[in-house]
């Protein structure tokens, strides 16, 4: 028995759906545990290339139990529509459960979301699908569940509870509102084709661990976005660290056996806030990529060119602080294949000050980043499958980041089929 916590250590987009899919080969059960669909997780392997908003990543593994689980916000139509092309590509979904406990994200959500990034007034550069507001209507206890799916009653009358305080919002910034009727029978096509995978979250995952299955804990963004510790406000609506795997599926944090941090080889983010080491567009070509490729450095949701930069350690190593990491995985360090020059950034300076502390957002904005500068390697390593074979500077990049981090690389990424991964280094 084994329980793993697989997180981002970066902004998010690091690389974690190759690392999932890889490791879901030895797990009995995969859980998403927080956000929804704002982000994704892109998958090459012999079933084909997905990118995966809601659905865990170790769907692909015949046997392997996939558990949408209670941190989440889940929009039934989304969901719904990614089961569907999955299954196109001869994918079983079979063996996939929703929490009973995971919220409903409701289209009303999605207009609100879309309102508030139109005014500019609090827009932050969300994905607008309505995560923030789904959030929020959990905290107020407005949110209906996927429970209320199965008690069609309750959930109407719950439904006519609601509705005038969400219409009256929606009024309020200026958008059209939605009947009660409808919002309804929505749901009752949600309770007819997603009911029957609705579980109850406590004593499915307990029992499953009990029973001495190998669970995989699938975190979605970064360390950066957490609403607590991240870049607040630029941050999402949830808690993407491990310790909330276990908040949200409820069970002892004790049980956790290994924490697994996945980054980027360089920085990326997508949306506003502070990033301290962005390049400009021309020096990020190299990184970028045009679009064409599955892993070429645009938004897996939204489409949008990522902001690129060089590696930040100050943030890898806040990020290893606060999940605890037993070991690192380096994704897409062939994007630094053809450089002569790699910089790293290995500290910060703020008002002329070094400082050895993750400063806040407004703070990040105003700090300098210290550089190192590291020869390349210029010669290809995606067709690398041991360590040994990498070349000298590439190891030295490598050892760099367990030196500072104080963490092991044990998984090295040079591509982003499940194959092209460098295992053997621990």
């Amino acid at each position: 028995m084994s329980v793993t916590i697989l997180v981002g250590a970066q902004f998010g987009d690091e690389g974690k759906g190759k690392i999932v899919d890889y490791l879901s080969e030895k797990m009995d059960m995969v859980v998403r545990f927080q956000g929804g669909d704002n982000a994704g997780h892109t998958v090459v392997n012999d079933s084909g290339s997905f990118k995966l908003h809601l659905i865990p990543c170790g769907i692909f593994k015949k046997g392997c139990k996939a558990f949408n689980g209670t941190g989440m916000v889940i929009n039934p139509d989304e969901l719904i529509k990614e089961l569907t092309e999955i299954e196109s590509k001869g994918v079983d979904t079979s063996e996939l459960y929703i929490s009973s406990r995971a919220v409903i994200l409701m289209p009303y959500h999605i207009a609100l979301d879309s309102a508030s990034e139109k005014s500019g007034r609090t827009g932050i550069g969300t994905t607008k699908r309505g995560i923030g507001y789904a959030y929020a209507d959990r905290a107020r206890r407005n949110a209906l569940r996927f429970e209320n799916l199965l008690d069609l009653d309750y959930c109407r009358s719950r439904l006519d509870a609601v509705m005038p305080t969400i219409n009256a919002e929606l009024e309020a910034k200026g958008c059209e509102t939605f009947s009660a009727d409808a919002i309804f029978e929505k749901m009752k096509y949600w309770a007819a084709t997603l009911g029957k995978r609705v579980v109850e979250p406590v004593s499915f995952v307990n029992n499953a661990i009990n029973r001495g299955e190998n669970l995989l804990f699938e975190g979605q963004l970064g360390a950066m976005k957490d609403i607590d510790l991240g870049i607040y406000p630029y941050v999402t609506s949830s808690n993407p660290v491990a310790a909330y795997a276990a908040v949200s599926a409820g069970f002892p944090v004790k049980k956790i056996d290994e924490i697994v941090g996945v980054m980027k080889a360089f920085t990326s983010a997508v949306g506003d806030g502070p990033f301290p080491t962005e390049m400009n567009d021309d020096m990020s070509d190299g990184f970028r990529g045009t679009g064409n490729n599955i892993d070429d450095e645009f938004g897996a949701r939204t489409g949008r060119a990522r902001r690129l930069g060089w590696l930040d350690l100050p943030i890898v190593k806040f990020a290893a602080t606060v999940n605890g990491f037993t070991s690192i995985a380096v994704c897409k360090i062939d994007k630094l294949d053809t450089y002569d020059k790699i910089k790293v950034c290995v500290g910060y300076k703020l008002n002329g000050k070094e400082i050895d502390y993750m400063p806040s957002a407004t703070e990040l904005y105003k700090v300098e980043a210290v550089y190192i500068e590291m020869e390349g390697w210029k010669t290809p390593t995606n067709g690398i499958r041991s360590y040994k074979d990498l070349p000298e500077n590439a190891k030295k990049y490598i050892e760099l980041i367990e030196q500072y981090t104080g963490v092991p690389v044990k998984y090295i990424g040079v591509g982003p089929a499940r194959d092209e991964i460098i295992t053997d280094r621990l």
